[in-house]
């Protein structure tokens, strides 16, 4: 079992920055890929981005390329998503994820944290 809890998130302006946190627990993260997904109202769960175990192999989603960069420090079992020229459309919930294995789908994902809301004024 994982244990993952998010932090960070709150209510921005456009164009501002947030860091997001993910803390994990149990067993070891290194054998983990990390994701980060986002769920507006009304809309499906989406991927935003990954990270490999050791941290040398990530993706993004395209509406999110240039602007988030994710990272992980698995000194302290923690991950984080760095969110930068935050837009309106970037609200939503946002969940961190683990899973033995690379992909964008969230089913694919075995733990997941409780979410973390993020609002972006225009």
């Amino acid at each position: 079992q994982v244990q993952l809890v998010e932090s960070g998130g709150g209510l921005v302006q456009a164009g501002e920055s947030l860091r997001l946190s993910c803390a994990a627990s149990g067993r070891t993260f290194s054998g983990y890929v990390m994701g980060w997904f986002r769920q507006a109202p009304g809309k499906e769960r989406e991927f935003v981005a990954s990270i490999g175990g050791s941290g040398d192999t990530t993706d993004y989603a395209a509406s999110v390329k240039g602007r988030f960069i994710i990272s992980r420090d698995n000194t302290r079992n923690t991950g984080y998503l760095q969110m930068n020229s935050l837009k309106p459309e970037d609200t939503a919930v946002y969940y961190c994820a683990a899973n033995r294995y690379y992909g964008t789908n969230p089913r694919m994902y075995d733990y997941w944290g409780q979410g973390t809301q993020v609002t972006v004024s225009s």
